[in-house]
């Protein structure tokens, strides 16, 4: 059970204070903000979307492939035991910091390990933030625009396929307009509370995803073009039996969400809402996740690529094949599109906390915050577009800093145990998270570099 969480505000990266100041519980304004700028707290639906968002990424498009190397059986227990392990996690998290007045994750690790602690923190969230946003950045312009595969195999882009090639829709100009009109006016907001509405569309986006390729097995279901999917993995071999660990580090990091946690419990009109919140994103994404994998499996079956994603790249052997292709396609893409601020708002916290550890709040200096905002995007950017190869170098990074935010850090606070509030439950299984997330990142990063994929 996650424990609220104190509403005392001080200034740290993670977002000990909001970006907007906050009232005190007896009605006084915190901070500079002006008198016309009110805020009575964000709400229990809006927390939830934003929570939701943070957690449901370009991940799902992975978790079919997972079904695909563990059966169903085994795959979807697993999707649910990773719910659960996150929920524990940030039960942790949460609960250290309450205990030492924390209201961020940066301090409730500074309490714990010293200013080493809080900038390890700050610097795994960065590498991990600035990584997501980037293969969000490649994953939009392929979409839209188009790839060509080492091969010389050119595959046509959403965009160029409606309206042919032209310069107006290559990659660097999708991308220019998808920064400047979408990404730059989103990440103006200084209120996480501020992207509620955003979060709820992504949200959507991601059930009718869901929904389109339900729909879409359920018709070749019908028809008997669908053969019995899997239950249980093939294990017959050395091979075989590593597969099923290339698994791990895709339902260990499927619900990462904890950087954002401390900034969207800031800005609750209740803080005792904090639980529930956690466990009602958990259970959505969860609902989102099963009905991904099952569906996204049981569609294509020994077909499924690592992202299946590039499945709906082809004719899914029904009528308006095509126009479901692109709906399924656009809709993942304005999905992503709806995630990058929520991500991004928390990125430019941790940067300003590790580039101005003494400076007054963010919201409080307009040019430091229109600065770093304009050179984050910038080298988001020029990362996406110019330096070959960074996805993989992400895959790498990524890995270590992603299980570090979810699992490592809140079971290091919790055998640290300066104040004496773990129990001996709570070392067990901090203990077991910190062995999870090496073996997962050990497997990532060795499955990268010398087996590839799935």
């Amino acid at each position: 059970m996650v424990m609220p969480m104190p509403g005392a505000v001080g200034h740290d990266a993670e977002g000990s204070e909001p970006l907007l100041p906050r009232k005190h519980r007896d009605g006084g304004d915190e901070g500079a903000a002006s008198s016309h700028d009110h805020f009575d707290g964000a709400s229990f639906s809006g927390a939830v979307f934003n929570l939701s968002t943070t957690i449901v990424g370009a991940g799902i498009m992975a978790l079919p492939a997972t079904m695909k190397v563990l059966g169903l059986v085994p795959g979807l227990t697993l999707v649910v035991l990773a719910a659960l392990l996150t929920d524990a996690s940030i039960e942790l998290l949460v609960r250290f910091s309450r205990a030492v007045g924390a209201t961020s994750y940066g301090e409730a690790m500074g309490d714990a390990f010293g200013a080493l602690g809080r900038g390890l923190l700050q610097v795994c969230v960065v590498v991990n933030n600035v990584g997501v946003m980037v293969v969000y950045m490649i994953i939009i312009g392929d979409v839209l625009s188009g790839k060509s595969s080492s091969g010389g195999v050119h595959h046509h882009g959403v965009i160029e396929g409606w309206f042919g090639p032209n310069r107006w829709n290559s990659r660097f100009s999708i991308l220019i307009i998808v920064t400047l009109g979408v990404f730059t006016p989103l990440a103006c907001f200084k209120r996480v509370d501020s992207l509620k509405y955003t979060s709820a569309v992504s949200v959507a986006l991601a059930i009718v995803f869901v929904v389109i390729t339900a729909g879409i097995a359920i018709v070749k279901l019908m028809r008997g073009q669908i053969l019995m999917p899997k239950l249980f993995p093939d294990v017959h071999e050395w091979n075989s039996i590593w597969r099923l660990f290339t698994a791990a580090p895709v339902l260990v990091t499927a619900y990462i969400c904890h950087y954002n946690v401390h900034p969207i419990h800031n800005e609750l009109k209740d803080h005792s809402q904090i639980s529930p919140i956690v466990r009602a994103s958990l259970l959505l994404c969860l609902v989102v996740y099963i009905t991904t994998s099952f569906f996204g499996f049981l569609l294509f079956g020994e077909a499924t690529l690592d992202d299946v994603l590039a499945n709906f790249d082809s004719d899914l052997g029904i009528p308006y094949s095509l126009v479901l292709d692109d709906a399924v396609r656009v809709s993942y893409v304005l999905h992503l599109m709806l995630v990058f601020p929520i991500v991004f708002h928390a990125l430019r916290l941790n940067m300003d906390g590790l580039l101005f550890p003494s400076a007054r709040p963010l919201s409080c200096d307009n040019r430091r915050f229109g600065g770093l905002t304009a050179a984050l995007l910038t080298v988001i950017f020029l990362a996406a577009n110019f330096i070959p190869n960074i996805w993989d170098a992400f895959q790498f990074t990524g890995a270590t800093a992603a299980v570090a935010i979810a699992y490592i850090f809140p079971a290091a606070m919790a055998l640290r145990d300066r104040h004496g509030i773990a129990t001996k439950g709570d070392k067990y299984l901090a203990v077991f998270m910190i062995v999870l997330a090496v073996v997962a990142n050990a497997v990532a990063v060795y499955s990268d570099a010398f087996l590839g994929s799935f």
